[in-house]
Parts: structure tokens; C-alpha cells; sequence
């Protein structure tokens, strides 16, 4: 094995597509990963490309990456599968690797959401220290005042936790119909964010879109539309989340 690149095993795992590193961390923990036909419960032990894994009785196999940019549109539910029949992202796509939605975006939600099978990028893009922009537009019932604008820059406390400061620009005011958009520029990504930071002041969102994430946007696409990321755009993305720039 001498010459071999080493790598940790949560971080082959998870760049063979197979799953995110969390996850990985998790099977391994469980003891659901066996390394040469021996079970493994430490995360820190290193592996080579010559040692077979299996997880729950699958041999590792590593995938081409692939980067899909999808325009979620409404009505379709951001999971692989859905109990209750409704539609999914993946349904959307055509792909002949097991890629799986970066996050989620609420079934009414429409927006930039990527797809990949590169659960190391998944990791990085999720992690909550790298402070990814994520750009959302919401129409709000009411007009918005200044003095709640404020709030949502500072942060507001939603389930409990104060939200980080906010990018907030006010789009537009429509007096007819009592309504306002807004601009929100946030880095976090809890459980209908969003929605909860406008309600936690007193509105409430009728729309809601996600324009960008990072450098990410939806130029060219439909809504149901998407196209495979470039290789520079994945090189940029890796550079963006590992070195900041």
C-alpha cells in the first residue's frame, strides 16, 4: 500500500457520492461500514484505494461527480422520495448517478437549489462556519416599516435562537394591494428560515424565491429547468468554500 494516497474514510465515503460526510460519520459510528471486511467505528481511521468498503452489504463504488442547477419550481417537494406520491426534485432531473438535493427548499418555494453526488461539496456548501450567501426574494403581506427592517438586520429570535444579521433591501411597495417586497440575504439555513424571520416581526410570506446561493443563480432557467454546473464554475465553488475566494 506504500505510495498510496491516504484519505480519511468519512471523506471517501462521502466523495463516492455514496452519502454527505455527516452521514458517513454517522454509518460509521453505528458500525455500518466495514473496511476489508472489518467493521470500523473510529472516524479518524485513513484508508487507501486499494481497501474494499461495504456499507449495509454495498461495495463502495466511486461515481462520476455531478453538479445539476435546478430552478425548483412550486408544488415539488426537495427529498429523493416521497411517501405521500407528491413530486420530487429528482424527478426533475435526468441523471444517471445517485445525486440528491444540497439543503432543501419548502415545497412552495422556488429557486436555485443544486443537486450533486459530491457529498464532500454537500459538506462544505452545509456547514454553517462557511457563511454561504443565500439571496432570497419574499412578498410579504403588509407594508414593511423601516424599524422592521432594522430587526431583520440585526436578527430576530426564531424557535428560540437569534438569527445572524441580515442583508435586508426593500424591492418595492405596492399600497393597492398591502403588500411588499423584499430582499434577504442570509448565510444560515435552519427549518423554514425564512418565513419564520418575517413572521417573528409580523408578516406574513405569500411568495417566496431563492435567486442565488454564492455565485449561483437561475440566468437562462425556467422554472423545472437546469443544466449541469461547468467544470470552472465547480472549480470556483471548491476554491469559494475551501479558501474563501
Amino acid at each position: 500500500m506504500q505510495g498510496d494516497v491516504m484519505e480519511r474514510l468519512q471523506k471517501v465515503i462521502a466523495s463516492s457520492g455514496y452519502c454527505s460526510r455527516r452521514k458517513a460519520e454517522e454509518l460509521i459510528l453505528k458500525g455500518k461500514v466495514l473496511v476489508n471486511g472489518q467493521v470500523v467505528r473510529e472516524l479518524g481511521i485513513k484508508i487507501s484505494g486499494n481497501d474494499e468498503v461495504v456499507i449495509d452489504n454495498n461495495v463502495l463504488v466511486k461515481e462520476n461527480k455531478e453538479y445539476i442547477l435546478l430552478y425548483k419550481p412550486r408544488g415539488v417537494v426537495t427529498t429523493t422520495s416521497d411517501d405521500k406520491k407528491r413530486k420530487t426534485v429528482i424527478d426533475l432531473v435526468q441523471s444517471s448517478s445517485r445525486v440528491y438535493p444540497v439543503g432543501r427548499l419548502d415545497y412552495d418555494t422556488t429557486g436555485v437549489l443544486l443537486l450533486t453526488n459530491d457529498g464532500e461539496i454537500t459538506n462544505l456548501l452545509t456547514h454553517p462556519k462557511n457563511e454561504i450567501d443565500k439571496v432570497y426574494i419574499a412578498k410579504i403581506k403588509g407594508i414593511i416599516s423601516k424599524e422592521d427592517i432594522n430587526k431583520l438586520r440585526k436578527g430576530v429570535v426564531i424557535n428560540g435562537f437569534k438569527t445572524a444579521k441580515a442583508r435586508v433591501k426593500l424591492k418595492s411597495l405596492d399600497k393597492k394591494t398591502l403588500t411588499s417586497i423584499v430582499e434577504l440575504v442570509i448565510h444560515e439555513g435552519k427549518n423554514h428560515q425564512v418565513k419564520k424571520m418575517f413572521e417573528a416581526i409580523g408578516y406574513e410570506v405569500i411568495k417566496l424565491k431563492r435567486e442565488r446561493v454564492c455565485f449561483l443563480d437561475l440566468n437562462g432557467l425556467q422554472p423545472g429547468e437546469y443544466r449541469h454546473l461547468s467544470v470552472k464554475e465547480v472549480h470556483k465553488l471548491y476554491n469559494l468554500l475551501v479558501n474563501g475566494k
